[in-house]
């Protein structure tokens, strides 16, 4: 009985099992320390609740090992080691190590993964025996074996363990426009799906028709009044480039988000949270190395310190952007031309702030302002953003999230000059590309890679 309620709770929730494989990592980090913290005899304080706050906060949502294996232990190493050196880096620099027992952490450290791997396999087995009896297997079937549909077929197809299987396909279409690649028979057309229904114990439908199809799918709904199966309509959205997609409701309607910006509720809590955090450290660590750029701007030509240029903030909306004066012009009228290599506009000591990127750290300011974002896409002069979005598709999107000092593209080869169009479409590809996948970690991955390729990058002049 317990199993079964168990299954309802699962499946009256599509969310419920990528819920509880998102926690997987995160509670296994908090249970080791806390096991750790035990083994030693160490006492549990407010500090402790803490660095459990941070474990969550920079590991969830976590990764899921669909297959354990040599692969999968390096990876759950790896990032492991990755999200520790962080944590380390925090607690050296505010020396917050001081109150913890060194012999815990090792306990921690070394125990974490091999922990990991152990839920991995127990919470997957018990997924597996969950879902895996046959009496327990859902029957499905997908109405419209288009790109949608088989799409979607894959999916239950790979999720068997989840308790799903594929039974056939209904489509009006004769067999020589369908193909003969379906991943599943072909077993009619719309009319005969309530029959096929009932004959074959059909308990999930999923529509996959094109929304061009609404007679078609009114008929069907009404030929199905007669059926218990449950039915689900799959519109064909992912014909659009969909960014951060998701159901919402208005009152009581029922809404698609087909663009969306990735922070909203908790997420926005967590970005604004990390970035008041990280850029007040890194002001008070880097406070000296500005006062030290600022006297060198200021003595090494005439003009300001700081040069304010209006760029484009979150929805698109004029912002001053703050950074050390490079050149000897500063310009920000409706054309403004790029610095390009051996540009005869930087000043000796500009050079140098413009190749160690020392140049854009009053953008630290922006961020306590909340102007800026320490990780998101670069802002472009407004001229620019005029020009570009006359000529690349979807550019404007990228103005749903707050602009940041180094983003996804920066760190993939796409900093400095972009003379060529094919250039700003690649770097506005890999904007698009972080509203999709945002997460606390992607933030922290780019945070490092940016302090890396400091040193070494030769696309910065």
């Amino acid at each position: 009985m317990a199993q079964n309620s168990t299954q309802i709770f699962f499946r009256s929730d599509p969310n419920a099992k990528e819920l509880v494989q998102w926690l997987v990592e995160p509670l296994s980090a908090i249970c080791m320390w806390l096991l750790a913290a035990n083994f030693t005899g160490s006492r549990l304080g407010a500090e402790d609740f803490v660095v459990c706050l941070m474990l969550f906060l920079l590991m969830f949502p976590g990764k899921w090992a669909e297959r354990l294996g040599v692969g999968a232990a390096i990876d759950v190493v790896i990032n492991w080691l990755f999200v520790a050196a962080i944590l380390g880096l925090l607690a050296y620099a505010t020396g917050f190590y001081r109150d913890f027992d060194q012999q815990m952490i090792i306990y921690w450290v070394a125990g974490t993964p091999l922990l990991q791997l152990l839920a991995y396999a127990l919470v997957g087995w018990q997924l597996r025996r969950l879902f895996s009896s046959e009496q327990h297997i859902e029957r499905v079937m997908v109405v419209g074996l288009n790109d949608t549909g088989r799409r979607l077929a894959k999916e239950v197809n790979s999720r068997r363990q989840y308790g799903m299987q594929l039974v056939c396909f209904a489509d009006d279409r004769s067999g020589e426009r369908l193909g003969n690649n379906a991943p599943a028979p072909v077993m009619g057309g719309l009319e005969d799906v309530a029959d096929l229904v009932r004959q074959n114990d059909i308990s999930r439908i999923y529509v996959a028709l094109p929304m061009a199809s609404q007679p078609r799918i009114l008929k069907l709904l009404d030929d199905l009044r007669d059926t218990t199966a449950s039915i689900y309509f799959v519109p064909d959205l992912f014909i659009f480039d969909l960014i951060q997609a998701r159901v919402d409701r208005v009152a009581d309607i029922p809404v698609v988000a087909v663009c969306e910006t990735p922070f909203y509720g908790i997420n926005l809590l967590l970005k604004r949270l990390s970035d008041i955090v990280l850029s007040s450290l890194i002001l008070l660590m880097i406070a000296p190395i500005m006062l030290a750029v600022a006297i060198a701007v200021k003595m090494s030509s005439p003009g300001p310190m700081l040069f304010k240029q209006r760029r484009y903030g979150l929805d698109g909306k004029e912002i001053l952007v703050y950074k050390f004066r490079s050149m000897t012009v500063t310009e920000d009228g409706a054309k403004v031309v790029q610095a390009t290599k051996n540009d005869q506009r930087i000043t000796r000591v500009g050079a140098f702030i413009r190749k160690t990127s020392l140049d854009e750290l009053p953008q630290f300011i922006n961020v306590l302002e909340g102007k800026m974002s320490i990780v998101g896409p670069r802002p472009h002069a407004v001229a620019h953003n005029e020009q570009y979005r006359k000529l690349i598709k979807g550019y404007m999107v990228r103005h749903k999230v707050k602009p940041g000092i180094t983003g996804w593209a920066q760190v993939n080869g796409y900093r400095g000059e972009t003379e060529t169009l094919d250039k700003m479409e690649k770097r506005i590809e890999y904007d698009l590309d972080y509203l999709r996948n945002w997460s606390l970690r992607l933030d922290l991955s780019i945070i490092i890679r940016t302090a890396l390729l400091v040193v070494k990058d030769s696309n910065a002049y």
